[in-house]
């Protein structure tokens, strides 16, 4: 179990007397357990409403010791119990109230993910559904698929089959579809989506190199991290361009 040692009162807000202090500050205190943390990692989970600092009249962010604390938690559950962001905000949330929460034993899922990465010198496989499955979730003929195939938009996984990803990319195709766009259309999509995927690969290169498991995982987290931010971004300068308003 574990309770917030701040008592989940003023997350984010300095009391009387505490010294608020700058990012580079942040990242240096956590640093000596957190050793990939970097700048960006504190801004995207900030982003995502994980953590609130305050702004000065320049617009400079200033952590509280609360708000550090916090930043510890988040990173240790990322580090120790593989939890989503969703789960985590939940978790902090009932420690924000005083709840006791009970986390999932890091140990099992350690020891299978170390023991896949010796074993394998990759990360691990991801559950896998057939062709027939695939057509099923996405509503599509075999036509239709081995189209999408031929224009690269469609491939199975390494060793057969198609991951859970393959499944959404299918159903998004098959919904554009609807309204007029062709494989042939999509090819620029696919194009800047591999670019977007080389950088994010090029980012997390060093860290799935390194001979420590748990830096490796690091990887993949921030790899996931990256992405989302690529998204998001690609979504935000699409409805830019068209003049929609942002959701």
């Amino acid at each position: 179990m574990l309770r917030t040692p701040t008592g989940g009162a003023g997350l984010g807000t300095a009391t009387a007397g505490e010294r608020l202090v700058s990012i580079g500050t942040v990242l240096s205190q956590l640093r000596d357990e957190f050793p990939e943390v970097t700048i960006s990692k504190i801004r995207f989970l900030e982003a995502e409403g994980l953590v609130e600092p305050q702004r000065t009249a320049s617009g400079y962010r200033k952590f509280s010791p609360q708000d550090v604390e916090r930043l510890a938690q988040i990173l240790r559950m990322q580090r120790d119990h593989y939890l989503p962001l969703k789960v985590i905000r939940e978790h902090l949330d009932a420690l924000a109230r005083g709840e006791q929460i009970r986390l999932p034993s890091p140990s099992p899922q350690r020891d299978l993910l170390d023991g896949a990465w010796e074993a394998e010198g990759e990360r691990p496989t991801a559950a896998r559904i057939g062709r027939a499955e695939l057509l099923a979730a996405a509503e599509v003929s075999e036509a239709q698929l081995a189209e999408w195939e031929s224009y690269g938009l469609i491939a199975p996984v390494e060793g057969g089959g198609y991951d859970a990803e393959t499944v959404t990319v299918a159903k998004l195709v098959a919904d554009l579809g609807r309204f007029g766009l062709e494989p042939r259309h999509l090819r620029a999509v696919k194009a800047a989506a591999d670019r977007e995927a080389g950088l994010v690969e090029q980012m997390v290169a060093p860290l799935r190199r390194h001979r420590n498991p748990q830096t490796r995982a690091h990887a993949e987290a921030t790899a996931k991290e990256l992405a989302g931010l690529s998204v998001r971004l690609h979504a935000a300068l699409v409805q830019t361009a068209l003049g929609l308003r942002l959701q």
